[in-house]
């Protein structure tokens, strides 16, 4: 069974459900299942994600500001209303040209009952 941080049947706006650092990289579990989570991020400019992977698929969206991905060692940047898809097993990085938010979708495979 999955958890969430956020009250149910309410509307709510991504910009109050998080708390931006000075100088630093803040984030909250909007929601988490076996299946994957849900991550809202605040990035102050300048700040970054440095090249890591992952075992799973995720989806980065830009919510506010203008962030710079790499992905597969291909340069790209992505602005409000952007989606960025990060595959499996590919190297990934991230760096903040402003201050930015970005909501993270993890996808993950169930696991396989046997």
């Amino acid at each position: 069974m999955g958890t969430s941080s956020l009250q149910a049947a309410t509307a709510l706006l991504l910009h109050d459900l998080i708390t931006p650092t000075e100088q630093g990289i803040a984030s909250r579990v909007l929601a988490k299942t076996q299946g994957g989570n849900v991550t809202l991020f605040a990035f102050d400019r300048g700040q970054a994600l440095s090249e890591h992977s992952a075992p799973f698929d995720a989806l980065a969206l830009v919510v506010a500001g203008r962030i710079g991905f790499t992905v597969g060692g291909e340069p790209l940047e992505a602005q409000p209303e952007m989606l960025v898809r990060l595959p499996a097993n590919v190297p990934h990085a991230l760096q903040a040209l402003e201050a930015s938010r970005m909501l993270l979708i993890m996808l993950r495979e169930p696991a396989v009952q046997g």
